[in-house]
């Protein structure tokens, strides 16, 4: 069977669709032969002159492509209105996240910024094995501050009147060892709670993100650690 051309392909639809037209137009038309025939043409002519005008006139693709530019452009136009908005409102929230948790962190001996020169009343050093003197619980130093820095309600609430002086002595950010069962993973305390102890080791589930290592008197920075204590 030859291959059928666009051509012949066409004309076959023309005149498929005149045979139902045919119908219609008896129905509505009458009987008569020749006036059947003259309203077939007419519709033939009219439903080919409103195809070319809409699907083979070059005006009738340029429209068509305004049109998509157009919507195209809107629904960019949103798209670009909606990202902005997104970044906008993540980025505010997230700026305020950040600042919260910075204030937050700012506490208890968790400052990232640079403790140096260290003072020489400051008796203890990061890495150090402690006992606390009171309770008799097993723990690290991972951090410290030159005197008690909470917010001021738990300063209160920590240091009664009669301990007040206290507040203004160093405080120590204690990592506790997970077997003595404390109830709690870490403290802030006074330096004068705790005691300096060798040769024991610390087990708590954040060792590894703190030290690198046990030397037998005490435990390595990780890199991190040490900028922000460099002379401990």
């Amino acid at each position: 069977m030859p291959p059928i051309s666009a051509a012949a392909a066409l004309q076959i639809c023309v005149l498929l669709s005149a045979l139902p037209a045919q119908y219609f137009i008896s129905q509505w038309y009458g009987t008569d032969s020749a006036q059947r025939i003259q309203m077939t043409e007419r519709l033939i002519i009219a439903s080919w002159s409103s195809f070319t005008k809409s699907y083979v006139s070059l005006d009738a693709w340029a429209d068509r492509l305004k049109l998509w530019l157009s919507k195209t452009r809107t629904c960019l136009s949103v798209g670009l209105l909606i990202l902005h908005f997104r970044n906008w409102y993540y980025g505010e929230k997230k700026t305020k996240s950040g600042n919260n948790e910075a204030e937050t962190h700012s506490y208890f001996a968790e400052s990232t910024h640079v403790h140096s020169p260290k003072p020489e009343y400051i008796r203890f050093s990061v890495g150090q094995v402690i006992v606390h003197k009171r309770f008799g619980y097993l723990g690290v130093i991972v951090g410290w501050d030159v005197k008690a820095n909470t917010p001021e309600d738990r300063l209160q609430h920590k240091h009664p009147p009669a301990k007040q002086d206290l507040k203004n002595t160093p405080h120590y950010r204690i990592l506790i060892n997970k077997a003595n069962g404390f109830g709690k993973s870490t403290a802030y305390i006074p330096e004068e709670e705790i005691t300096i102890i060798m040769g024991l080791e610390v087990h708590h589930p954040d060792m590894k993100a703190y030290f690198s290592g046990y030397d037998g008197s005490k435990y390595i920075m990780q890199p991190w650690l040490k900028k922000i204590y460099p002379h401990d």
